[in-house]
């Protein structure tokens, strides 16, 4: 993922940062805890289009959280 392309784009809801997860392919907005696609490199930024994250998900690597599990 270009990392101008990553820095430009935010959540289309809330505005917000988004966060790129590699693995997954994906875009995730911890705000409204919403995770959008990435396919064929290109970001699908339609919030009918994005998967609801898990509460998990949403914390993890939040600010404020330690890691300890």
């Amino acid at each position: 993922m270009d990392k101008e392309l990553l820095a430009m784009l935010v959540c289309p809801l809330c505005k917000g940062k988004l966060k790129y997860n590699r693995e997954a392919l994906e875009l995730e907005c911890r705000f409204d805890s919403l995770a959008y696609p990435i396919r064929d490199g290109i970001p699908v930024m339609l919030p009918e289009e994005a998967r609801a994250m898990s509460v998990d998900e949403t914390l993890h690597d939040s600010p404020g959280r330690t890691g300890e599990e």
